[in-house]
């Protein structure tokens, strides 16, 4: 009877899964598996001439260690034969990035340009046309970028390199992701459109509108309103925000390639998610680790600034505030479910949104009504990062509640977060407010998630913020067993109690900060994941709800005159 009962909630939960996805998806599915294309490896077209400038992208961090040594993800593998291009013994991940060819436009890769040329000749014979990781879509898409983008760069590709990357279009252009939809469609007409405008003639023309047709299609759907990007990952928005640029780069180094109001549509857009990025970024001048995401995948903010101003994109200013109140200001992004607040000395950026869309929720966690906060420019609350997509326990606990600041009831997770990127039943946001109160900036939302549980609970939020403190007021209406509020320290932070409902922080500076509850305090050990493959040891400030109810105060010091560092530094 178990085993029936847990195949039967099996079966429920794939239902639950599926049936919010769009037709297009489970169509494009069935034939993603069922059906392959024979590559077509006829001649390559003529090469269009490339006459205008070309601005240096972003340069990542070195992958490649020659001649066949590569660092992904924190972790060092040489490849040593044919068959380890597609080995099944090592990372999913690891491999794609393997494929990509990131190392060409990498810092001091004008030094690698033997080994990079002997690596791409390798490429081609190790991997036959259609066969291996490296001929799955998003990779094709990302290496046919890489290797035009080389070329305007100054690398010269050789005939067969030319051919290779004419069939890898053509293999693109039959196996578009419809299954997956979002960034990786994106990454699919950008590919689509970098080879339009490598070659010329009528199979290129066709190549760039349609990429065009899906790109434009696309960027309408996916950047909202707010400028963010519809998977809600700061890690995916500053990487679909800098291959836009790409395609801006593109525009002037192939004039006419893209028409003038193709290319003002992208200005905007590009302008729009600028403004986002440096809406959502902490002090230090990095990316919230909310949903999937994580340091050292996407461009620095400010490398991506930079590579705006380069192409004379404006520097997308944080809008003005949504709400002042003494010393505290708050933008509201309604349509991303962000809310930045701020003074001089501290900025808190909340989660009161969606997991994601609706038929798209792959890089979501269980966060809802989770936050981060920077204090003096240090890091103090923090998600708990992204450190790996293998479909196994740590990814599920990292996507889980117990691993966000925020409230666990009867240790469900709030979104039926499952495998590594799947989601039944998701959390709904419920009456998001934010007003001034006194001389706070009062934020209150709420969560449906609970309500599937049998107590049919509901966890309501209220966060108030003034120059020197931060209020987190939780409410559980309903029945349940437990429930408990968690606070992710950074791991630079000690902690020290000072009575079951005081705790004292010390930042690396030496700062003081103060932690009080209405409830006993009580810690956890716990990790921090900002990079894939790393974990750091941290602790994490744990509060049980009595009465349905919990209080927490963070408390730094007096109110200064209100400033945000952050647009300081992102717009530098």
């Amino acid at each position: 009877m178990a085993t029936t009962t847990s195949g039967l909630d099996r079966l429920l939960r794939m239902w639950r899964t599926v049936r919010p996805l769009r037709p297009v998806q489970l169509f494009g599915r069935v034939r993603h598996l069922g059906w392959r294309p024979r590559p077509d490896t006829s001649p390559a077209p003529e090469l269009r001439e490339a006459c205008g400038p070309w601005a240096d992208p972003p340069a990542p961090e070195p992958s490649m260690l020659p001649p066949d040594a590569f660092r992904f993800l924190g972790v060092e593998r040489r490849l040593a034969c044919a068959t380890d291009w597609n080995r099944t013994d090592w990372p999913k991940l690891w491999l794609y990035n393997l494929h990509y060819f990131d190392d060409l436009l990498a810092r001091d890769a004008a030094q690698r340009r033997e080994a990079h040329l002997a690596l791409m000749d390798r490429w081609l014979r190790e991997n036959p046309p259609g066969l291996g990781n490296g001929w799955e879509p998003y990779c094709l898409s990302r290496r046919i970028v890489n290797w035009i983008k080389a070329t305007h760069a100054g690398l010269p590709l050789s005939a067969p390199l030319r051919h290779s990357l004419a069939v890898q279009t053509r293999y693109l252009g039959k196996r578009i992701e419809w299954h997956l939809l979002g960034n990786h469609l994106f990454e699919n007409a950008r590919a689509l459109i970098f080879a339009g405008a490598f070659f010329q003639g009528p199979e290129p023309q066709a190549w760039l509108q349609l990429g065009r047709r899906i790109l434009f299609e696309q960027l309408d759907e996916q950047v909202l309103p707010d400028g963010g990007h519809f998977e809600l990952s700061p890690m995916y928005h500053a990487i679909v925000l800098e291959g836009t640029l790409d395609l801006m780069n593109l525009a002037r180094r192939q004039p006419g390639v893209l028409a003038e109001p193709d290319v003002e549509r992208l200005r905007s857009v590009c302008a729009r998610m600028l403004s986002w990025l440096h809406t959502t970024i902490h002090p230090d001048g990095e990316i919230a680790l909310l949903n999937d995401a994580a340091f050292g995948i996407a461009s620095p903010p400010s490398a991506i600034t930079q590579y705006a101003a380069r192409l004379g994109v404006a520097g997308g200013p944080m809008p003005a505030p949504d709400v002042v109140a003494g010393h505290a200001q708050c933008v509201w992004l309604a349509a991303s479910g962000y809310v930045r607040l701020w003074c001089a000395d501290a900025v808190a950026l909340l989660d009161v949104g969606e997991i994601g869309p609706q038929y798209l929720p792959g890089h979501a966690h269980a966060d809802s009504l989770s936050f981060e906060l920077s204090i003096g420019g240090h890091r103090v609350v923090v998600d708990s990062g992204t450190s790996t997509y293998a479909a196994d326990a740590e990814r599920l606990r990292q996507r889980g509640t117990a691993a966000h600041n925020t409230v666990v009831v009867d240790d469900a997770d709030s979104s039926e977060v499952w495998s590594s990127f799947r989601v039944a039943r998701r959390a709904r946001p419920l009456g998001t407010n934010v007003d001034a109160h006194a001389e706070m900036v009062r934020v209150r939302a709420g969560h449906d998630g609970y309500r599937r549980l049998p107590g049919r609970a509901t966890h309501r939020r209220e966060w108030r913020f003034d120059g020197g403190h931060i209020d987190i007021d939780d409410r559980i209406e309903g029945r349940f067993h437990s429930a408990r509020a968690r606070v992710h320290l950074h791991p630079a932070v000690n902690v020290r109690h000072l009575d079951p409902q005081h705790l004292a922080l010390t930042l690396p500076d030496g700062r003081r900060i103060q932690v009080s509850g209405r409830h006993p305090l009580r810690r956890e050990t716990g990790s921090w994941h900002p990079r894939f493959g790393t974990s750091e040891p941290t602790q994490v400030i744990v509060q049980d709800c009595v009465d349905g109810t919990a209080s927490l105060r963070i408390s730094w010091g007096d109110a200064p005159a209100a400033r945000d560092p952050t647009q300081t530094k992102a717009s530098t």
